[in-house]
């Protein structure tokens, strides 16, 4: 299946006060999604810190160990999205967790839960940004691997946030068959929201192929971790023939919670590579793109 429906979540954070709260909250939003014909679902990065509410207050406060206890909800957490998935038939990339990796160690994981019974598989974003490494305890690194999932509805792979603004993440997964990249993300500002799509845009032209941002927004004054989130959801693809003129596929309100939809056709992201008015894909692979030798001179 290369053409299908995709809902990109402008997903508002809130204060869930139990876990039936949260269990209604996310099967209210994937059926709405669902009965409107979408095949893939994206929630963003950190989504799933607004269960921090189900802890104490004094644990809530506290930025690096509320993400310990947050370890106690997490088996539930994916359980509920692979059911999810399954009832309403639909992939369904689940807000990114802080995951105990070990003992005191955690990464910013997003989990890809299939519509049919079978594991749920998941990516971890690699680079971290200031406030990951500084005011928190997330952790990144070279050794994480980035992956491909081959699904029914064609080769997908994820970049969340921060991992979107660096090339060549996107270009070696593109590389193994990527032609559709979700970036789930979570920004304070809106020069961080700008920075994640400009990079979405850039990622779409340097590869010809789709990507996709959906972020967290609204604000949670009670959290020192997602207490203010500024975002709007897009797809972008290469401006170049089959695409708009801008590479704009769709694009949501800013701020604005919600669902925003799109029709993906992966079969364009081939064609274009094959039949564009240029070749970026194929020629940002040659020795004249990449590294150069740079000569500076004094006039």
């Amino acid at each position: 299946m290369s053409r299908f429906n995709l809902a990109l979540a402008q997903f508002g954070v809130y204060a869930p006060r139990s876990w039936s709260d949260v269990e209604a909250r996310l099967a209210r939003e994937v059926t709405t999604a669902a009965a409107q014909g979408a095949k893939l679902l994206v929630f963003p990065e950190y989504a799933a810190m607004t269960l921090a509410a189900l802890l104490p207050p004094a644990v809530q406060g506290d930025l690096r160990g509320q993400i310990a206890h947050l370890q106690r909800f997490r088996e539930d957490y994916l359980s509920l999205h692979r059911r999810l998935a399954r009832e309403h038939g639909v992939y369904l990339l689940a807000g990114s967790f802080p995951w105990e990796v070990a003992p005191g160690r955690f990464r910013n994981r997003a989990f890809l839960c299939p519509p049919h019974e079978g594991r749920a598989d998941y990516q971890d974003k690699r680079v971290m940004t200031r406030f990951e490494r500084e005011a928190w305890n997330i952790e990144g690194g070279a050794e994480i691997p980035l992956k491909v999932f081959d699904t029914a509805l064609g080769a997908l792979a994820i970049d969340i946030c921060y991992d979107v603004e660096f090339p060549a993440l996107a270009a070696a997964q593109a590389d193994t068959g990527a032609a559709l990249i979700l970036v789930p993300s979570c920004t304070d500002t809106l020069a961080g929201h700008h920075r994640v799509h400009v990079a979405a845009r850039a990622r779409a032209l340097e590869n010809q192929c789709l990507v996709a941002v959906a972020p967290l927004v609204g604000a949670a004054p009670w959290s020192p971790a997602i207490d203010v989130n500024r975002g709007a959801a897009a797809l972008y693809g290469p401006p170049d023939r089959g695409f708009p003129d801008d590479g704009l596929l769709a694009c949501g309100t800013l701020d604005q919670p919600g669902w925003v939809y799109a029709e993906v056709d992966l079969a364009r992201v081939a064609q274009v590579r094959t039949e564009g008015q240029v070749f970026n894909f194929r020629h940002g692979r040659e020795p004249a793109a990449g590294p150069a030798i740079v000569e500076r001179r004094s006039l």
